[in-house]
């Protein structure tokens, strides 16, 4: 799944933060239509999801997920904070020079519980989204959708830093940092597995994973990204824009270039050049 493809709508998002013990305990016991994360840095309890009990405690984020049954059962002795944003989302794609919408077919990539650790980030960030919810100053929604967004990525590169494979991430990080230093050059899977010491084969999947790309896609994806602003410029023709951007080929540069963009080189310097 391409986080940013997803184009959020969101339900309603509560702040919870009580510092004195509950008198009465309170079970919920539900199954929601939509999305809903639901992050604890301060209480004890429980939540069941799928017959499966996971501790609530300090750091603990739960993604529940729709048509899910779920049970969540505060302890009364424990003060509680805890924010939480409901949400559903689509996938929106733009290809061929045309947009494309797909309703919810695949869940986020998180497990129903995750411990997260030097959460400061993710706590600030999710923090702000429910109070400019709260607010409802102008633009509210559109920036509470930003910011969810905002919280997704926090959230992932979180897990991500505990993960066992970090260190796979950060080359995949200092592979797209060479891209753009070479972005003008002809790179090969074989020369950037040498230089991250990753086997070719291994490389080609984890950069799948991480970017949601392959090693060649993404290269020719930051390609095209300079080449439509060569393009605007003006000043340079499609012959001219290829040749410094390492294709030797104009016509090759052409078809990747609408095979991307749904649209070839000279229509696109046309359309936002000419403006036809």
């Amino acid at each position: 799944m391409h986080i940013n493809k997803l184009f959020f709508h969101i339900h309603y998002c509560n702040y919870r933060d009580s510092n004195e013990p509950r008198r009465v305990s309170r079970k919920i016991t539900r199954t929601l239509q939509h999305h809903a994360l639901v992050f604890f840095t301060r209480g004890t309890g429980s939540i069941i999801i799928e017959k499966k009990r996971y501790e609530i405690k300090e750091g603990m984020l739960f993604y529940l997920c729709p048509d899910v049954l779920h049970s969540i059962e505060l302890d009364t002795e424990e003060p509680i904070c805890c924010v939480t944003v409901h949400f559903s989302y689509a996938s929106v794609s733009f290809n061929e020079n045309k947009w494309a919408i797909t309703n919810e077919v695949e869940l986020l990539p998180l497990h129903f519980a995750q411990e997260l650790k030097d959460y400061y980030q993710v706590d600030t960030i999710f923090k702000k989204l429910v109070n400019s919810w709260n607010a409802k100053l102008p633009g509210y929604e559109f920036m509470t959708k930003t910011l969810l967004q905002q919280l997704l990525i926090a959230i992932y590169q979180n897990i991500k830093k505990q993960n066992r494979n970090y260190s796979t991430s950060l080359k995949v990080e200092k592979i797209i940092e060479y891209m753009h230093q070479n972005i003008n050059s002809k790179i090969t899977l074989t020369e950037l597995s040498e230089m991250v010491q990753l086997s070719p084969t291994y490389l080609s999947r984890t950069f799948k994973e991480t970017t949601g790309y392959s090693v060649i896609g993404f290269f020719n994806k930051i390609k095209i990204d300079k080449a439509k602003e060569l393009i605007i410029e003006g000043n340079k023709k499609v012959k001219e824009v290829a040749q410094t951007l390492g294709f030797a080929d104009e016509f090759y540069f052409s078809r990747i270039f609408k095979g991307i963009e749904g649209i070839s080189p000279s229509e696109f310097y046309n359309k936002n050049v000419h403006g036809l």
